[in-house]
């Protein structure tokens, strides 16, 4: 059954005598008539009569919210923001349009404005385990993995019962080189199967010299992706099992066997391939110093 709208009286007359410009219609009545029309997905409509009803101050701070979503519904995430952060320069304690505009922000990729938006909503709503998983994942993005780590510690209750603030606690901790990150990443993993995840988690645990248990965790991710897999790529992982076994033992003959299945599948990192060199002896040495010259033809001759 279809949704039914039930429109204001003022939005049924302009639409029958041809429109309210030149009407006495008050901009309360703009605003309902623009709200309507939003409510039925008729953005351009909308926009227009939103517009009309923000030149007044009775309804200039709704009406500008409004276009606000309405713009950001259309992925203008730009203009989106632009209405929201003008409502901020009048009223900078204002939590709907600061949850807004950083949102808006992180669409538009501006990371340092949506920062400082969580920054200040965390002010003003400091208990918003939402907005503080928000401001984490922004402080990760930036890279500041200790500021991030902070947030996140806040909201330790959120930590234990959200997979999201959970995985993303793992991964600022991984960045940090905590060998806490493990056991996040264990958590997160009892009740999720993800082979992105776990191939991070098999990093990890390389990164503190679990060699078996990186090298279950990157069987397991191998396992679970597929040749189309993009973020690890199959080669990659595959390079990964090859690097631990190779790590492990230098001699090892399963390792050069695995190294050159990822080559086969298309892991074509030179600079990854020659850091093996230092840790494998023997023949092996010598094969992998053939698999590095290989590669640089293949380079060379496909640039």
């Amino acid at each position: 059954m279809k949704k039914v709208v039930f429109l204001p009286l003022i939005f049924i007359s302009c639409f029958f005598l041809g429109g309210c410009a030149g009407s006495a219609a008050s901009a309360e009545e703009y605003f309902a008539i623009g709200m309507a029309y939003f409510e039925l997905g008729k953005y351009e409509e909308a926009e227009k009569w939103l517009t009309r009803a923000r030149q007044s101050n009775r309804t200039m701070v709704a009406s500008t919210y409004n276009l606000g979503r309405l713009a950001f519904e259309m992925g203008r995430y730009e203009d989106a923001a632009r209405h929201f952060e003008s409502i901020l320069r009048r009223d900078r304690e204002n939590v709907l349009a600061l949850k807004a505009a950083a949102y808006s922000r992180i669409m538009t990729g501006d990371m340092e404005n949506a920062e400082r938006h969580y920054a200040k909503l965390l002010e003003l709503v400091p208990e918003s385990a939402d907005s503080g998983y928000n401001h984490a994942l922004v402080l990760f993005a930036m890279e500041r993995y200790a500021d991030a780590e902070t947030v996140l510690e806040r909201y330790p209750v959120a930590l234990l019962e959200n997979n999201d603030n959970l995985l993303l606690y793992a991964r600022v901790r991984a960045a940090l080189n905590k060998v806490e990150a493990i056991d996040h990443f264990a958590a997160w993993l009892e009740t999720n199967s993800n082979p992105k995840v776990r191939y991070e988690f098999g990093q990890s645990l390389e990164k503190h010299n679990f060699y078996a248990r990186a090298l279950g965790e990157y069987r397991k991710a191998y396992a679970d992706s597929t040749a189309a897999s993009v973020d690890p790529k199959r080669s990659d992982v595959r390079f990964a099992i090859a690097r631990v076994l190779l790590i492990a033992d230098g001699s090892s003959g399963e390792g050069i066997t695995e190294l050159q299945g990822a080559i086969t599948e298309g892991f074509n990192n030179i600079a990854s391939v020659e850091g093996l060199v230092s840790r494998v002896s023997g023949s092996n040495r010598e094969t992998i110093r053939n698999i590095i010259n290989s590669l640089r033809q293949a380079s060379e001759t496909n640039p």
